[in-house]
């Protein structure tokens, strides 16, 4: 009777602990998220302060500014399915490793060239981490009920972290020099190291046939080719040029012959066929869609905010915080909202619910609408989180464990493309609906129009050189017209968010909720440790 109770007693005691440990693992996963979050913008606000201290020259900026997207971008995959050749915790501990010391590097740069390099060095950790968190994710909660509800609090950190690097940045300058914008990501990589290492559980995917490195580097050159390609275009650079068009060209052959090259082998770096299934290959697509039709509008709201609106950086900051914490609440219900009304209405509902939010921001005007604005930030941050929490939900839970880091991977790489064609497309509708309301304006010459055709904010610095009643004129038009462009931008990237919601009708009607079997967390060795020596 005893050992029949204390037989019982102990997978109880078994499932409690790992059941705690699991949220545990959570936190360390988060955490690992936030700080890879926060440093992607935390930059942004000390661009000023690095230009006027390193003296960069205008390429050597640019790159400064996109070396860290454009590394992590080319490199998710790679170490993705590294993770489930080698062990997702052992490349995650890398990666806080490798973050520590190129933020060290970063905050002690003396000439652009270092600070460059220290940037790529952190895009590569960013690449290890990213993937390494959500196929862990994956991994440690079997139950997709649970999963569903951990994937919806690591969005909700991601949100948090994108809109808080700013702040972040903003509140170090004021009190330090620029690198302590990198300095203060040493302390919690010292935190996280040993934390993930005694808490964090390690596992693998399948290890049959070698690992195909000549495949993972011919996928991390296409991806840089592609990547760089979209920011050169979005940058303002002519589709045409060799800038432009030589990578683009470069990543896409590059990427097709990896292609090829996967379904040819016997044991591929990458499961294609997961793409076979409807569930994952159209939950991809959704994460393109949905980055697609809403990065370049944020970067174009938050010019308006500025330059229309004349608010301080601050006041903007302020003003899109209404868009993260709705982020950060449709992010907390995901998890019930897939339980009652299942991936394809909640996905196509939030692509419509953005939709309707990005045309009630079309009353936007020359003059401030406080209460619009937040109305319309409210419904796009909720409705876009919902869409992007339902896409890789669905894609993460569709993926087989064994390729949950390769499925993260893609993933992570689906967001990062979609969101620089984003720029690219709706920057160049937005300059094709600017630039004509200044072609003729009264008593501006032709040279004048034509710089102040290029941005809004460089008509204002030409109408400033002009001054009277000239340099009145071309403000106006050239607000009017980026009014103008905003609208036609909105209309467009309402489109693709329809396009997106029936897209969206591809997905599975109600989530099943089968149960894996789970990875062996630390807790769980350590109580039958104590039950074979008992």
């Amino acid at each position: 009777m005893s050992g029949t109770t204390t037989a019982a007693s102990t997978p109880r005691r078994r499932a409690a602990g790992a059941g705690a440990n699991r949220w545990v693992v959570l936190v360390v996963l988060c955490v690992s998220l936030l700080l890879v979050a926060v440093d992607a913008t935390v930059l942004h606000v000390a661009v000023p302060a690095v230009t006027e201290d390193l003296r960069p020259g205008a390429i050597e900026l640019l790159w400064i500014v996109d070396t860290y997207p454009l590394v992590c971008a080319s490199l998710l995959i790679l170490f993705g399915t590294l993770g489930d050749r080698v062990g997702r915790r052992r490349i995650l501990l890398l990666g806080y490793a490798l973050f520590g010391v190129a933020s060290a590097v970063a905050a002690f740069a003396h000439h652009p060239q270092t600070l460059i390099l220290a940037r790529g060095l952190l895009g590569v950790g960013g690449a290890m981490i990213m993937p390494a968190t959500l196929s862990i994710l994956r991994q440690v909660f079997p139950d997709r009920r649970e999963r569903a509800l951990a994937i919806g609090v690591w969005s909700a950190v991601a949100a948090v972290g994108a809109a808080v690097g700013p702040l972040v940045g903003g509140f170090l300058l004021e009190h330090f020099w620029w690198g302590s914008v990198f300095l203060v990501n040493i302390p919690l990589m010292l935190v996280s190291l040993p934390v993930g290492r005694l808490l964090l559980p390690e596992s693998t995917g399948e290890r049959d046939g070698p690992w195909d490195v000549v495949g993972a580097v011919m996928a991390a050159a296409g991806l840089f080719g592609m990547v760089l390609g979209v920011k050169q275009l979005g940058g303002g650079e002519p589709a045409l040029s060799v800038l432009t068009l030589g990578p683009l060209l470069v990543g896409a052959v590059l990427l097709v012959t990896f292609v090829r090259r996967q379904r040819r082998r016997t044991h591929p770096l990458v499961d294609l066929g997961m793409f076979a299934r409807p569930a994952f290959s159209t939950s991809v697509g959704c994460i393109v869609l949905a980055m697609l039709a809403l990065v370049g509008l944020e970067l174009i709201a938050a010019q308006y905010l500025q330059l229309v609106l004349a608010l301080s950086p601050l006041q903007t900051g302020l003003r899109l915080l209404p868009l993260t914490f709705a982020a950060m609440a449709a992010g907390l219900l995901g998890a019930r909202m897939l339980r009652r009304f299942g991936p394809r209405r909640m996905v196509c509902v939030g692509f419509c619910v953005t939709a309707a939010a990005v045309v009630l921001l079309t009353a936007m005007g020359g003059e401030d609408d406080a209460p619009l604005l937040l109305s319309g930030f409210v419904l796009l941050g909720f409705g876009l989180e919902t869409t992007l929490f339902g896409a890789y939900e669905s894609m993460l839970s569709e993926a087989p464990p064994a390729q949950a880091g390769g499925a993260a991977a893609i993933g992570e790489t689906s967001y990062q493309l979609g969101a620089g064609m984003g720029i690219a497309l709706l920057g160049t509708v937005m300059n094709a609906a600017y630039a004509p309301g200044l072609a003729d304006v009264p008593g501006v010459p032709s040279s004048a129009s034509a710089s102040a055709s290029h941005s809004l904010g460089e008509a204002y610095g030409v109408a400033g050189r002009l001054g009277g009643a000239a340099g009145d004129a071309l403000r106006h038009a050239a607000r009017d017209s980026f009014v103008h462009g905003l609208h036609v931008t909105l209309l467009v990237s309402a489109g693709l968010l329809l396009l997106g919601a029936v897209m969206a009708l591809r997905l599975p009607r109600v989530m099943h909720c089968g149960e894996e079997t789970p990875v062996e967390l630390p807790a769980q060795r350590e109580v039958e440790r104590d039950r074979v020596s008992a």
